[in-house]
Formats: structure tokens, sequence, C-alpha cells
């Protein structure tokens, strides 16, 4: 099924990845520029930043060639050279490298260059939850190389954002709660959404991409025995008994376990993990130890990684940016729907 993203995109996103080193293992374009989110006409579409995620094998070798090739694309870091760009890329933040509000072809994009090892870690164990997050929700995937690796990853992380969201949700609930507990993984904790998103971003990204989600989730959902799924209804039960709850904290990304029993574990008792998820599990309270779990992960990642991004973008840029950012906001608080709109 071809996604409905905008005309001719195809050609555009071959366009300006053309502009870049080819050695990618794996790209994919998201965000409002992409899909169309609720609230948003094709015009505006049109005028939306396309933001980009690229990963590479060798950060150095990449940033050495897109230095060659694109250096006015770099802020004021570039005189620094490509190791120590790319040593910022990897120690600070959620590891990845954003360039932003860069002019291609007419149009302005967005984009960030992470380690193929990074992108695993983060997949697999939720490190910082940064780009996994976005690969919870529908993505234009635009390179994927031939690695098993990275392909199992991918799966992984969309079947730990079902489990996670399982874990808070209640006994029975629709695919669109089950959506927009996914889709709102990533913003949980996230100081950008106190200052600098719109409040409805979730909602606005969820109500007109469902099919999207369900491509992305169907087969997973199906395959579950931890869910009676029923797609003509559009309705679930999960399995809330202490038994059910305990296989799905077991079945969760290794950071996030660390996190619950970091919250849950007073200090000095060094419990073993299985033992804390297991009375985790039996807690009334379960899925609020989960979210706050998520929340601190995505709280520590996304403020180091916008403080970052005022070094890699560059002064002008930030306030640029930011100022968009706030005025998408502004716009979201005018048109919040009502309740029962949005039911």
């Amino acid at each position: 099924m071809t996604l409905p993203t905008l005309q001719n995109m195809g050609v555009i996103y071959r366009r300006i990845l053309s502009e870049f080193p080819q050695d990618i293992s794996l790209a994919f374009a998201y965000g409002s520029g992409v899909f169309k989110q609720h609230g948003t006409n094709q015009g505006q579409m049109e005028k939306n930043m396309l933001d980009f995620v690229i990963a590479v094998d060798d950060p150095v070798t990449w940033h050495t060639m897109n230095l060659l090739q694109n250096r006015k694309h770099y802020s004021i870091l570039k005189l620094l050279g490509p190791t120590t760009v790319s040593s910022i890329q990897h120690d600070y933040g959620a590891s990845i490298y954003y360039n932003t509000l860069v002019p291609v072809d007419g149009r302005k994009i967005k984009y960030g260059v992470i380690s193929t090892e990074s992108l695993l870690d983060d997949l697999t164990h939720w490190k910082t939850l940064y780009v996994a997050g976005r690969l919870h929700k529908p993505v234009k995937m635009l390179v994927q190389n031939e690695n098993a690796k990275l392909r199992d990853a991918l799966v992984s992380n969309l079947k730990s954002a079902v489990t996670a969201s399982f874990l808070m949700l209640p006994e029975s609930f629709s695919e669109e709660d089950l959506f927009l507990q996914i889709a709102g993984l990533s913003y949980a904790g996230d100081f950008r959404m106190v200052i600098g998103e719109d409040k409805s971003k979730v909602h606005n990204i969820v109500k007109d991409n469902i099919q999207h989600f369900r491509i992305l989730y169907s087969n997973i959902l199906r395959d579950c025995l931890q869910v009676v799924y029923k797609p003509q209804q559009g309705k679930l039960e999960v399995d809330k008994s202490p038994e059910g709850q305990f296989i799905q904290l077991m079945a969760l990304p290794r950071t996030l376990q660390q996190k619950i029993t970091k919250l849950v574990d007073p200090p000095g008792k060094n419990r073993d993990v299985e033992e804390i998820l297991l009375q985790v599990a039996q807690d009334p309270d379960c899925g609020a130890v989960v979210q706050q779990g998520i929340s601190s992960i995505v709280k520590s990642s996304s403020i180091t990684q916008s403080i970052k991004g005022i070094a890699t973008a560059g002064l002008w840029k930030t306030v640029s940016y930011s100022s968009k950012k706030l005025l998408k906001m502004w716009k979201g608080w005018r048109r919040k729907p009502s309740v029962s709109q949005m039911s």
C-alpha cells in the first residue's frame, strides 16, 4: 500500500538524499512535512520542514565527506573537524547530530546523523528513546540495507512499544487508545511538551494516521499472546493479571527495567531485577510506575539533546527554529479540540 504522503515526494526524498555521502545503513523521513497531521492542509504541509534521520556505520568518515560536500550545513562546530563533530554526536545528548534549517531543492530540511551502533542500542534497550521513539510512529523509510540485526531491532522496538503501552492501559481499550498511548511514549517527560510543542501533538499525529499505525502494528498484535485483538471492531483486551503483567514487565527494554527498579527499590537493598518486577506486577499502580520510568528516560535525553542542539544548529538557527515551534504551540492552543470532538 502506498502511503499518502505529499505528491511526488518519493522523487524529492531521493533528490535530497543524493546530496549526502551514500554510505548509509538506514534513512527515514518523518514528521508533519511527511505525514498529514490533524488540523493541517496540503498547503501547510508543503511549507513544513522535512525531517530526516540518517544512520551510518562510520560517523567520522561520513562527516568528513559531508563537510567536503555540504560544509554550509554545519554551525561553527565545523571548524573543529569531523573527529570532534563525531565525538559531539556520540558522547552528548541522544547520540545524534542534527543540522537544521538547511535549504535543499526549495525546501527547508533538518537531518540527524546517528551511528548504526547507537541506533541499535536505542531500538533494543531504549537508552534514550529519542530515535526509537520516532520509529514508534509511521515514518517513510528511504534506505535500509541488508542488516539482519537492524531489521530485528526495528521489530523489537515496536514490540516494546506495544508491551509498555499494555501496562499503562486498562483491561479493555480501542485501537485508537493504543495508538495514542504508543505515540505518546516518546513525549512523556519531554520538557519541550511544556514549552515549545503543540499540546495536541499526539492527538494530531494519530487522528489522521490510524491506517498507518495499523500497518505498523497489526501483525505484532495478532501474534501477541498477551492480548485478544479484534481488528474488525478495533477493540483489544489485555491480560491484567499479576502473572500477565510480570511477563510484560520482563519483556521491557533493559534501560526501562533499570529505571523501574531504581524507582521501586529502596537505596541499599540491591534486590534482584526479577524480584522487583514481580512486586511491581502486583501493584495496582503498575502502569504509573512504568510511565514514570519512561518519563525519566525521555526527560534526560530531551534536555541534553536540546542543549546540544544549540551548539550544532548555531544560535541564529536555534532562535529561528524555536520561535516556529512556539508559534505552532500557540496555534495548537487556539484550535484545541473539545473533549466531545476528540472522542
